[in-house]
């Protein structure tokens, strides 16, 4: 009865925050998702909570049983409390032990499953609801679905650390929902583990935020095969603006007369990269050593993660290199796999051997082949290029020989 006054007398104030959370979405004039409900409701329960503190989680989880004993309420007026003082709130929460000694259930299950009490701080000065979730009812049943889908448990802590919002999803109504929304849409379900671990963050967004993103790859030509195996590979994808991130790249590609449907299918993750500071220096970079637009856009064609690596760290020392060999500038466009090898244990030392074997073999071979059919195709050369020396000096014996009348 007490916690139900004090309730009332917040009602007013409390109610006005969740209303204002459901009419941005009742003026659009659709269904809500699970999504939208639950981000519309924390704020609500998140200004009751810091009203009644700890008093209100102990009812919510104990719901429809009364708490198991009395606790006094303290009283904390909203304006005291700055985002701060909700993370301090919260990590204290997780770090607190009972009567017996022992830090709370959740986290005990938590550091079982291998994480580490500072790595659940963290987690919880990210995204404070942490703390409060359910271990029966949130926690352990997401873990458990999502060992069974074959996530190994020393994975878990990366996908919980990554987004910890999966432990307050529901199974029923949200997560596996979604989970047979992404399949339809091409998302191989032989492949969960490895999508999850990817891009946990792909189970928490709404099929709206997907739909706009599918729509988009169709638009830029890719079949719904293709979607999906974007989907499957490379799921961060979904994460991007449409209006801000994507088509705005996919414009700046267009217009070095690459093929957008191609570099996506190939390459993804370069639709991720900033247009001024990633995109435009690399470009600038082959420009200024005399390639052409389409040289580059050749280049970009064939070889989709060029724009993905540093300038400073891989490209120009790589360059560099490449000015030592005997080789004409527009190797690079021909194979531009060049800068993804590694400049060390890859491209120096198969070059060295090309040089002291005296041979001229492509770059792609000098580098693409495996060491077995590296070794091979040097010696075949070796071989023939003695040969021809061979009846070179043949020939010319011969041609020295004295005639015979």
């Amino acid at each position: 009865m007490q916690l139900q006054r004090e309730l009332s007398t917040s009602r007013t104030f409390s109610l006005t925050t969740l209303s204002q959370g459901f009419i941005q979405f009742i003026n659009l004039g659709r269904e809500l998702t699970t999504l939208e409900i639950r981000d519309a409701l924390i704020p609500y329960l998140e200004s009751l909570h810091e009203e009644h503190g700890s008093i209100l989680v102990d009812l919510l989880e104990n719901f429809p049983n009364p708490p198991c004993q009395e606790k006094p309420i303290g009283h904390v007026s909203p304006s005291h409390l700055t985002p701060e003082s909700k993370k301090q709130r919260a990590v204290s929460r997780v770090s607190e032990t009972g009567p017996a000694g022992h830090l709370p259930p959740h986290i005990l299950y938590l550091i079982d499953l291998g994480m580490d009490l500072e790595q659940i701080k963290g987690i919880t000065r990210k995204f404070p609801a942490f703390a409060y979730y359910s271990l029966e009812r949130k926690i352990k049943p997401v873990v458990e679905f999502l060992l069974d889908l074959g996530i190994p448990k020393s994975d878990l802590p990366t996908v919980l650390t990554k987004r910890p919002q999966l432990c307050g999803i529901s199974l029923s109504e949200n997560l596996i929902p979604t989970m047979t929304f992404l399949e339809n849409l091409g998302v191989d379900k032989k492949q969960w583990a490895k999508v999850i671990y990817r891009f946990p963050a792909l189970l928490t967004y709404s099929r709206q935020k997907v739909e706009v993103t599918v729509d988009f790859l169709s638009e830029m030509g890719l079949s719904a095969e293709s979607i999906g195996k974007i989907l499957t590979r490379y799921p961060n994808i979904v994460s991007y603006n449409v209006d801000d991130k994507l088509r705005p790249t996919a414009e700046y590609f267009r217009s070095l007369g690459v093929d957008i449907a191609i570099l996506l299918h190939r390459c993804p993750q370069t639709f991720g990269l900033s247009i001024e500071a990633n995109l435009k220096p690399v470009t600038e970079f082959f420009l200024e050593r005399g390639y052409s637009i389409e040289d580059i856009g050749t280049m970009i064609s064939r070889y989709g993660a060029l724009y993905t690596f540093s300038l400073a760290e891989n490209v120009i020392p790589k360059w560099e290199f490449f000015l030592t060999m005997d080789y004409p500038k527009q190797e690079l466009v021909k194979f531009p796999q060049y800068f993804g090898y590694s400049l060390e244990a890859r491209i120096k030392p198969r070059y060295a051997l090309v040089k002291e074997a005296g041979v001229k073999l492509l770059l792609n071979q000098v580098l693409s082949l495996s060491y077995h059919n590296f070794d091979k195709v040097l010696k075949t050369k070796m071989k023939k290029m003695h040969s021809y020396r061979a009846s070179s000096d043949t020939n010319s014996c011969q041609d020295l020989q004295p005639g015979i009348e």
